[in-house]
């Protein structure tokens, strides 16, 4: 006999009904209550409104029970009529994120690796689960994007990732796990107190519960609260940096000045989330805010895991870490494209005027070089780069063209900036 849906199973209805048309829907599943309640509920709804639905299961390998894990998951999806897909990572718990962060990467590269763009990925979170990251947020001492904990769809990298149980309490998802009769795996990890979610899950949460029967009801209200704060203030950071020129990776240090430093650290962390770059830890941000003022002459650089800021010429430059070419590159050239280099492949080729066959070698700038230029002579390099005003730190990539002992030509795999009299790029 059949139950009459639920709430929550018009709730995934809904969830459905919002993604695109004919596109294809993924479900994480770990094979615990959550996702194997996700999973079947979805499997209802795509049944009642066809769908394409999958379901992935990431596989850590980091404990004796991953491989009864996985068997679960597969005999749930023969049973649900879902087809399965399994990707097996490997996570190095001594790395810099800890094994819990390092795990949650491997997790999101393998969504990536199996999820097409423009499909969507169903995560299993529910409010217990938005209540406990709010509050692992705000002990780190985190502003409002950290309390936002997560959101309730995002994008990464063309794909959506939606959380379509997060406004669900965990006990009302047992209720419709047993109103379903349906099986599940518990991994034994969750009982392990020393982790800081399992702590406040078993130890900090059902006390304040004891107290406020309804904190992790409140908790996820004020998660959702900091969202929308966060993006209000995106929002006026973006209209700071419209008022600054654009430009995400190079912002005016008098206009920046003028601003109060709050707006000035949010602009920053703005500008770095525009270009795909990590934030810097706060004394990392408070020391950049102080070399604002640095004077003209100073050569001032801020490193941080991922990214660094530079302070020259009155402008802060926000970049990912320079890599500059190896002294020993050489490269024998016929001035045609594509060519790889240590720094990506060349964008344009190398032309004689008189149509004579080409015969160069590329190599890094090493300082003396003179460039023969149309109407101006032979000119150095170091000089016609100051000319340019080509920060010090790019100067490190430069590619130099050799034809014997003559520049022909200098630039950077994305173009070259000047050729010597007789020569274009083509």
């Amino acid at each position: 006999m059949s139950l009459a849906p639920s709430s929550l199973q018009a709730t995934i209805d809904s969830a459905l009904a919002q993604t695109l048309p004919g596109r294809g829907v993924w479900v994480a599943l770990s094979g615990g209550l959550d996702s194997a309640l996700l999973l079947t509920l979805a499997a209802d709804a795509c049944r009642r409104h066809p769908r394409p639905l999958r379901a992935l299961h990431v596989h850590h390998g980091l404990q004796a029970a991953a491989d009864d894990f996985e068997c679960h998951c597969r005999r749930l999806c023969a049973r649900l009529g879902v087809p399965l897909f399994v990707e097996r990572v490997a996570v190095d718990a001594s790395a810099g994120r800890g094994l819990e962060g390092e795990a949650r990467a491997a997790r999101h590269a393998a969504f990536a690796r199996r999820v097409g763009a423009g499909e969507t990925l169903w995560l299993a979170q529910h409010r217990d689960d938005q209540a406990e990251t709010f509050l692992l947020a705000a002990l780190r001492g985190a502003g409002p994007r950290g309390l936002a904990a997560m959101p309730p769809m995002r994008d990464l990298d063309g794909r959506r990732l939606v959380r379509p149980l997060l406004d669900a309490s965990r006990p009302a998802l047992e209720a419709e796990a047993g109103r379903l009769a349906l099986a599940w795996v518990e991994d034994p990890s969750n009982a392990d107190t020393a982790l800081d979610r399992n702590f406040l899950r078993h130890r900090a949460l059902p006390r304040l519960a004891e107290r406020w029967p309804d904190a992790a009801a409140a908790l996820s209200r004020s998660a959702a609260l900091a969202g929308e704060a966060d993006g209000l203030l995106e929002e006026f950071a973006a209209e700071d940096l419209a008022r600054l020129g654009g430009d995400p990776a190079r912002l005016s240090c008098e206009t920046l000045l003028g601003l109060s430093i709050p707006r000035r650290r949010l602009l920053i962390r703005h500008c770095l989330e525009r270009q795909g770059l990590p934030r810097p830890p706060a004394a990392r941000l408070a020391t950049l805010l102080e070399q604002l003022g640095a004077r003209g002459d100073a050569e001032v650089r801020i490193v941080w895991a991922g990214a660094e800021a530079r302070v020259w010429r009155g402008s802060l430059y926000l970049l990912a870490p320079v890599v500059s070419l190896p002294a020993e590159w050489r490269a024998a050239w016929d001035g045609r494209v594509p060519l790889s280099t240590p720094l990506g492949p060349l964008a344009s080729g190398l032309l004689r005027e008189d149509g004579e066959p080409v015969r160069l070698t590329l190599a890094p700038r090493l300082g003396g070089e003179r460039l023969r230029l149309t109407g101006r002579g032979r000119r150095d390099l170091k000089r016609l780069l100051q000319e340019w005003g080509l920060p010090p730190w790019e100067r490190g990539g430069l590619i130099v063209a050799w034809r014997g002992d003559d520049v022909v030509a200098v630039g950077r795999p994305s173009g070259w900036l000047a050729c010597a009299e007789g020569w274009r790029s083509g």
